[in-house]
């Protein structure tokens, strides 16, 4: 059992790793596209690339945990996934952006599935919910990451340079964290196909993830906007409700485990289901600041433990947990590549508040799913 909680610790290391790249990068993105003389257009287009690249990517991840032992296959992958940092930082062209964005997010996604694969197997082996908390240390590396992007930009530091040093501890934070991580029972030689498209089993599971990663990004991607174009807030009031929503969501994933093994899974997401569509429509209503900021703070505690509860009922779903993690981050993560321009497409043809009633579609799905993700529980919950 000790081996157990010396993996468990090892892996919210891995998740805080990633979480630290992601914040990281993000922060430095007015720098790469200021080097690069690029518009706002050629920005969008560069990150659709390392979308599609992480997608991509994801459909090879069953493959590699069926050739390689998990224990070598996630520390190697976030070390890729550190080093690929650096990349979009050296690109000296739109070309170069986009091909160096391919990479980037082909090891991200590959790093993600290696990281939630190996808690989903530690969860089970506590025999307790741990994968909203791994969430919420990814939540809180985002944060650190962004803290420091933030410094550096202000200190008007060469974004390669910053790449340059924070890479390198990244990757020996991994390596470190990574000898105490556990390897996966072995499988059978010809455990069927590798590919990580999600199979009938899996497909409402992916749904719900969607779903909820929709309302998360919209909140994200939107709140600003929101808060500045629709209720007048100055921009600093803006910027803030981005970051409390970021920081609400932390909390809600690192307290989550608690409340699912204290109601179980199913009775979790349609709670959080339906918070996150009172803050959707509580959005829909809001002219001013503070109910506006309510809103998406509601949006943000509603489907924080979600998408962490669908991996864990995904892997628990079959023999193949890295195909059928893959399968669902797929689908999850491809509300990665649909949620701004659809709210963006809704808006321009209505408005913006009217937008957000198709959020409120989204996280109402979620109830509705929510008891799929019983057979991704392991503990016997059935609430």
């Amino acid at each position: 059992m000790d081996r157990v909680r010396a993996a468990r610790v090892a892996v919210s290391v891995m998740f805080a790793v990633h979480g630290s790249v992601t914040g990281s990068f993000a922060t430095r993105l007015p720098w790469i596209a200021d080097r690069l003389g690029t518009d706002p257009g050629g920005l969008g287009l560069a990150l659709l690339f390392a979308a599609v690249g992480s997608l991509s990517a994801m459909q090879f991840s069953g493959l590699i945990s069926h050739r390689f032992p998990s224990r070598v296959a996630t520390p190697l992958l976030m070390v890729c996934w550190c080093l690929a940092l650096i990349l979009p930082a050296l690109a000296t062209s739109p070309v170069l952006l986009g091909a160096a964005m391919v990479v980037y997010g082909a090891t991200g996604g590959l790093a993600d599935v290696a990281m939630n694969e190996q808690g989903v197997m530690i969860e089970q082996r506590l025999a307790k919910s741990i994968m909203s908390g791994l969430h919420g240390m990814w939540s809180i590396g985002t944060l650190l990451g962004s803290a420091i992007g933030i410094l550096a930009a202000h200190a008007g530091l060469d974004a390669r340079v910053h790449f340059g040093i924070v890479a390198p501890v990244l990757v020996m934070i991994a390596v470190s964290a990574g000898r105490a991580l556990l390897d996966l029972p072995d499988r059978e030689p010809d455990a069927g196909p590798h590919f990580a498209l999600p199979s009938k089993a899996v497909s409402l599971i992916a749904l719900v993830a969607f779903c909820a990663a929709f309302g998360e990004l919209s909140g994200l991607d939107w709140a600003a906007i929101y808060l500045t174009d629709v209720t007048g807030a100055d921009a600093w009031v803006a910027a803030a409700a981005v970051t409390g929503f970021g920081a609400t969501m932390a909390i809600a994933r690192l307290a989550g485990d608690r409340i699912v093994d204290r109601f179980g899974p199913v009775a979790t997401v349609r709670t959080a289901g339906v918070l996150a569509v009172t803050g959707a429509l509580t959005v829909v209503v809001a002219r001013d600041p503070v109910p506006a900021i309510s809103g998406f703070a509601l949006i943000g505690l509603g489907v924080a433990v979600i998408v962490p509860l669908a991996f864990t009922a995904a892997g628990n779903a079959g023999p193949r947990p890295a195909q059928q993690i893959a399968g669902v981050a797929t689908i999850a993560y491809g509300a990665g590549l649909i949620t701004p321009a659809a709210i963006g497409m809704i808006a321009d043809v209505t408005s913006l508040p009217i937008s957000f009633l198709v959020v409120a579609g989204a996280c109402a799905f979620t109830i509705i799913g929510a008891g799929r993700l019983r057979r991704g529980s392991t503990h016997g919950h059935a609430r």
